[in-house]
């Protein structure tokens, strides 16, 4: 019998719930775009990709899981922009709890320096951060 195919979803959610379980508000593909939303002077929105399910024998058994997810760390000033990146970099420093899966701490992939966005009033500071996860099966 061939071994179950991995799902990103499993992770994204364990991704979401080390963030949200750090203090830190988490949007997935996004913020809000109902009308009356305001941002919070700081949050944090995740963009992950589909991931790639890899061989994990000769047997062509692809169990082992390898995906990308850009954590884009987002504050009303430079400071809480970078305040929540630290926080994301300390809850992402640990295995992600994924069901029947062993996972490998998320590897810290950095990325480009802080950047100012002025299509939004008031302006916002983000700075995106890549993390690869990997994972087998238990």
């Amino acid at each position: 019998m061939p071994a179950p195919v991995p799902d990103v979803l499993p992770h994204l959610d364990a991704v979401q719930a080390a963030l949200t379980g750090a203090g830190l508000t988490v949007y997935v593909g996004g913020t809000p775009t109902t009308s009356g939303w305001s941002p919070p002077d700081k949050f944090a929105v995740l963009y992950p990709d589909p991931g790639v399910s890899v061989r994990s024998s000769l047997a062509d058994d692809r169990s082992d899981f390898t995906a990308t997810v850009q954590v884009t760390c987002v504050g009303s000033d430079v400071e809480r922009a970078l305040w929540v990146a630290g926080r994301v970099r300390r809850a992402l420093a640990a295995e992600l709890a994924v069901e029947g899966r062993v996972s490998w701490r998320p590897e810290d992939l950095g990325g480009p320096p802080v950047q100012r966005d002025d299509d939004v009033t008031p302006p916002l500071f983000f700075v995106p951060v890549q993390y690869r996860l990997q994972s087998t099966l238990e």
